[in-house]
């Protein structure tokens, strides 16, 4: 098979990588530059202690960068957007390095070389972003896919490419009839269809089929020619697949009565080293936590007296692992008999019972730190899917067939749902949730769990708890 000739993509994640390698290359050189040629004494690299600086700043780096979405690839490639998330981290980066004085030099004498740190970190990745956005963003760099589907079923899944800006490239699709809003895309009618002719004209570097959605009968070549294509180093997955690598989360269509198709537990599920590294973390932080929490009592109990007197401690009926009822202990966020009827009432966006103080302590997660006291009698686990009200949880499970899966794990403080769709006050709404708690479900472990504390920690910084 005689192929068009392309240059080799840069898949999604090679695209990630790529940037955090030149991102802490361009802060080395920057850096060695000031030090060098400019004199700057802040960080000399003539000191033995230099690796232990210069590692301990890439870290920092590495940590605001993650936080503040360097790393998100929309972010990325916008040059504005790229910009003021460099700017945002090289400030954060810098801010605390100088106030973590036994990893990191004592402050200059002359404070203008902190200024000089900022901009020997801020240009050099800012010029790397720049060149980022320009070339490696290029379509030319982009994978090539041709989707397989029903009408229906296509025009779904590039909605969904559409609204996460997925980063690559869809170069047409095969469909039993046009779809009219989707013009952009190039069309052609499932029973006029010759993959290999496509393959000619065009590189494909990955087909996406629905083949359930789909009568391949109407063309009986077209099963050949992927088998065939397949052979020939193209790559074959399914529609449901993209659509998991897209949003992050379980297809709806793979909610049904083959679901062992597609969901199964993390191998870490019945790992004994993976579980006992999580429940040690457990306690460890869960303590740290506890001490953070006769902190932050008297702050509390004087925003509440203020804005809204009443108990400090709210607590109340939440359901654990294997269906379990425990108390999930919170400070006080809403008014006192914010359920007057006695009737379980979801919160929403804009509701009316939650304080002003306490919608600071919810935009901040500070009213969940009593929680800290569930995980050290585990009860709960510091990741995991949030525990519901057993008032929900019966109706949810009448509703939502899969939803006692979230039950098989721990409870936790916060998870991959609570940070990929944090606002749920809808069955429907909740479906989209369960399907992101399926998700870590399924692809749970150490990796996931770093990336859950990341993104909680950017939900804390940028006040976006709700």
């Amino acid at each position: 098979m005689n192929k068009k000739k392309k240059i080799k993509y840069i898949n999604i994640s090679e695209r990630k990588v790529l940037l955090r390698l030149f991102d802490l290359l361009s802060v080395f050189v920057g850096i060695y530059f000031i030090a060098r040629f400019l004199g700057v004494s802040y960080i000399t690299f003539d000191n033995e202690m230099t690796s232990k600086w210069v590692l301990t700043f890439l870290i920092y780096f590495l940590l605001f960068g993650h936080i503040f979405d360097m790393y998100n690839l929309k972010v990325s490639s916008s040059r504005f957007l790229a910009f003021q998330s460099s700017l945002i981290t090289s400030f954060t980066s810098i801010m605390f390095y100088m106030f973590t004085p036994r990893l990191t030099p004592s402050l200059p004498n002359d404070r203008i070389e902190i200024l000089y740190l900022f901009l020997a970190v801020l240009i050099p990745t800012t010029i790397w972003r720049f060149i980022y956005s320009t070339y490696i963003f290029s379509p030319r760099l982009l994978k090539n896919i041709l989707i397989i589907g029903n009408a229906k079923k296509v025009k779904n899944i590039l909605t969904i490419i559409e609204k996460k800006n997925f980063q690559n490239n869809i170069i047409g699709y095969i469909a039993d009839t046009p779809i009219e809003s989707k013009e952009a895309y190039k069309y052609t009618a499932i029973q006029d269809a010759n993959l290999l002719e496509i393959v000619q004209n065009i590189t494909i570097d990955e087909i996406v089929i629905s083949e359930n959605s789909i009568d391949l009968s109407k063309n009986p070549e077209i099963s050949k020619q992927i088998i065939y294509l397949f052979e020939h180093g193209i790559n074959i997955k399914s529609i449901e697949n993209l659509y998991e690598e897209i949003t992050l989360s379980i297809a709806q269509e793979n909610l049904n009565k083959d679901f062992y198709k597609h969901i199964s537990f993390s191998k870490n599920h019945e790992n004994t080293f993976y579980l006992l590294f999580v429940r040690v973390f457990d306690i460890f932080i869960s303590i740290l936590g506890i001490l953070s929490l006769c902190f932050f009592i008297p702050f509390v109990f004087l925003g509440n007296m203020i804005g809204s007197k009443g108990p400090l401690f709210y607590k109340q009926i939440r359901v654990g692992r294997n269906g379990m009822h425990f108390k999930i202990y919170k400070f006080r966020s809403m008014v006192v008999n914010a359920e007057k009827e006695g009737k379980a009432v979801w919160a929403s966006k804009e509701d009316t019972r939650i304080t002003i103080f306490g919608k600071f302590l919810r935009k901040t997660r500070i009213d969940e730190i009593p929680q800290f006291l569930n995980i050290l009698l585990g009860e709960m686990s510091l990741i995991g899917p949030r525990p519901e009200r057993p008032e929900f949880v019966n109706n949810l499970q009448k509703e939502l067939p899969f939803y006692a899966i979230r039950h098989v794990i721990s409870p936790g403080l916060t998870g991959w749902a609570q940070v990929m769709y944090p606002y749920a006050n809808t069955v429907k709404e909740q479906e989209i949730k369960l399907r992101y708690d399926l998700y870590y479900i399924k692809y749970r472990g150490l990796f996931m769990d770093f990336k859950i504390l990341i993104k909680t920690i950017a939900t804390v910084l940028r006040f976006k708890g709700q």
